[in-house]
């Protein structure tokens, strides 16, 4: 028998987050750096439209580039595969072609189905991060990981898809909502959860949102570089880069159960995170007190640490089953040893049982 070795050398890729004041106004310049083509696509939804639009495309033209875009809703109800035949012929009728470029312009939503179009479209199109909200500038722009959720559950339909610029501007948060930023710090809580005690010691001690504005460059820059260092260690998410997952397995079900109206991503990781400590505290998996040390500095920072319905975990855990981080009939949990320290810890889907008879005891 015929046999034949097709090798194909490792994609070594690189690219650079700027984090810096006031560079939406310079986003033409920027581009200009990393793109010699002619045509952009700038997609975004129709909240940061109204806000940045205007910005970003007259930055673009001023510099010389043929600009379209493409607004979306906002919201998690966007980020459905459904939602991508009609981008996918927006691209189509403005001519895009493989030289020319997308540049997401939006939170995470905006950034994950754009960068999952990016990767799709023509086989793969150069794309650009410009994150406008917390959430977006600590976590999803950073590491490649683009895609649209499905019914049955959260990002179950994507690629890892890395950018060729992340530009994040800390002063467009200004205009985020209360909501809207502390939805961002659950991701900000859960870097220092994981890989850095003296973070999350200083985060404890800010009990507003004006004291992290205050240092937002430095916040931003110590989650990104938590990041980027956990992705160059496990591009492809199978070991070193679950660690970003605490909280994130039972936070996307209840996300998904709520059909993404209830419950926002930081939401729903901030109570992931409380739940997943307790079961592990009850078990001796994690230092006792450590649930309580999530729980108060959540609070700080106006995220809800239980479910409103504790009953409905009955049914939640059942999106648990289809979760990405479920193989060969195990579930991987990320728990933490203390503060700063995590490990993957290897289970089934019993793990979570106590939550079926209405959440673990406080």
């Amino acid at each position: 028998m015929p046999e034949i070795t097709v090798e194909i050398p490792v994609n070594e890729t690189s690219y650079t987050l700027k984090i810096e004041k006031q560079l939406l106004n310079k986003a033409g310049k920027e581009i200009a750096q990393i793109f010699n083509g002619s045509k952009i696509m700038v997609v975004t939804d129709e909240t940061v439209h109204g806000y940045y639009g205007e910005t970003v495309l007259n930055q673009l033209k001023a510099v010389g580039y043929d600009v379209q875009c493409i607004v979306l809703p906002p919201g998690e109800q966007t980020k459905t595969f459904s939602s991508m035949p009609d981008i996918y012929s927006q691209l189509i009728e403005s001519g895009l072609t493989r030289s020319d470029l997308i540049i997401a312009l939006g939170g995470g939503v905006v950034g994950d189905i754009t960068g999952f179009a990016a990767a799709t479209y023509l086989r793969g199109i150069s794309f650009v991060q410009i994150p406008t909200t917390l959430l977006a500038q600590v976590d999803s722009s950073v590491g490649g990981k683009v895609g649209v959720d499905l019914p049955e559950g959260k990002n179950l339909v994507g690629a890892f898809y890395h950018p060729d610029l992340v530009m994040i501007d800390p002063l467009v948060l200004a205009t985020l909502t209360d909501e809207s930023f502390a939805d961002g710090m659950a991701e900000v809580i859960k870097y220092g959860c994981i890989k850095e005690q003296a973070f999350f010691t200083h985060l404890a001690e800010c009990s507003s949102r004006s004291e992290i504005m205050e240092q937002i460059e430095w916040v931003i820059e110590t989650c990104c570089t938590i990041k980027k260092e956990v992705v160059q260690a496990d591009e492809k998410d199978t070991s070193e880069r679950m660690l970003l997952n605490f909280g994130h397995t039972l936070g996307h079900a209840i996300e998904a159960y709520y059909n993404y109206e209830m419950y926002s991503h930081g939401q729903g990781v901030a109570i992931g995170m409380v739940e997943l400590s307790k079961i592990a505290e009850e078990k001796s998996l994690t230092k006792s007190g450590t649930t309580e040390k999530i729980i108060s500095i959540l609070e700080k920072h106006h995220l809800p640490t239980q479910l409103a319905e504790p009953k409905d975990y009955a049914e939640i855990l059942s999106y648990i089953k289809k979760d990405k981080k479920n193989f060969e009939g195990s579930l991987n949990v990320i728990i933490l040893d203390e503060i700063g320290k995590a490990q993957k810890y290897k289970t089934d889907g019993q793990f979570f049982d106590s939550l079926k008879k209405g959440g673990t005891t406080s």
